[in-house]
């Protein structure tokens, strides 16, 4: 439970490793949109600091950034609204994160399943940076050095709030103060984790082999129906009961995304199409899916070639970042009793 004495803050992030996709939307941005000008001051990253765990190209990285923000704006988030800068603009998340690089134990690191996803093992791991086996104390940094309260996560990120929640409660208990929030992760959605197209055993990826496995943002409105129309089923028509979805992997991931297009439950979707066949369904989602989707790419577009109103609108983000975060940051070294001018 957070302390009600922090204000009620929402802090997310988006790693800028190259191209958006459906799975992002659905799973992160659609959430962060819809949260909005509600309950919760909203702070949102372009999370690249988190990005050069694993080498990248400079210029890339840098037109990467500016496609997650345009991802951003063009999916409804709101300047004036949330808070929307990308992470290395802030130099707190940096100086944070050491810190609690030392608050956080190596065992706990050795925990985190992905980073054992990421560097494999033996000798492939020991060719991994240290920033990838230590990043999950960054992220710890980046939530709480805006004192989030709530954290929108995947069921594949929960660890990490977890792992921010062990380091709020150790730094608390090792100086004897209350002053970070056990931040909850807030897991909900009926498509929050959006699989593959080809194989709906797999999590929908920008790095799978076949650009039909995943609807990237960038796609425009062809594409996005012809890839749905393509996309993989199974020889039976949809089921009566969602029940019937669960040994259906991929109608289950056409109906998840079907609902969370169209902001229904899956009981919804198929007390609409349950018993029809794909050849009614699919182009009832590929018109959904355009309808939708296409107005981003059209939007993302326009901002991807105006790459200064980007950054002058993560500029003047980062600086409201700061404004809340040096305080924190402020209090935190007298915390720990290290000088600073």
């Amino acid at each position: 439970m957070t302390d009600t004495k922090f204000t009620p803050r929402v802090f997310s992030g988006i790693k800028p490793s190259g191209g958006l996709t459906l799975g992002n939307y659905l799973g992160a941005i659609k959430r962060f949109v819809d949260m909005q000008g509600g309950q919760f001051e909203t702070i949102y990253c372009v999370v690249d600091l988190h990005a050069i765990t694993v080498w990248q190209d400079p210029k890339e990285l840098a037109n990467a950034t500016r496609e997650v923000a345009a991802g951003y704006l063009a999916s409804g988030i709101d300047p004036e609204q949330s808070i929307l800068f990308n992470q290395a603009q802030v130099s707190g998340h940096a100086e944070l994160g050491w810190i609690f690089n030392c608050v956080a134990r190596v065992g706990w690191m050795n925990r985190m399943t992905q980073f054992k996803d990421k560097a494999g093992s033996g000798k492939d791991a020991e060719k991994a940076s240290l920033g990838l086996y230590a990043y999950p104390s960054l992220m710890a940094a980046d939530i709480l050095l805006y004192h989030a309260t709530h954290v929108p996560v995947g069921e594949d990120q929960k660890q990490h709030v977890e792992l921010t929640r062990d380091i709020a409660k150790k730094f608390n208990h090792d100086f004897k103060v209350d002053f970070f929030p056990e931040t909850t992760p807030v897991i909900e959605g009926p498509a929050m984790r959006v699989m593959n197209l080809r194989d709906g055993s797999k999590k929908m990826s920008k790095s799978g082999e076949s650009d039909m496995e995943r609807i990237n943002m960038t796609d425009d409105a062809d594409t996005i129906a012809k890839k749905f129309k393509k996309a993989k089923s199974d020889a039976e028509a949809l089921p009566e009961t969602v029940e019937g979805l669960a040994e259906r992997p991929e109608a289950r991931n056409l109906v998840n995304i079907y609902a969370a297009l169209n902001d229904q439950t899956n009981e919804q979707v198929i007390a609409e199409f349950g018993g029809e066949g794909w050849g009614k369904f699919k182009p009832a989602l590929a018109d959904l899916a355009v309808e939708k989707l296409a107005p981003f790419s059209t939007e993302m577009k326009r901002l991807m070639d105006d790459p200064a109103e980007i950054d002058r609108i993560l500029t003047r983000g980062a600086d409201r970042a700061r404004e809340i975060a040096q305080p924190i940051l402020k209090q935190t070294y007298d915390i720990v009793g290290l000088l600073r001018g």
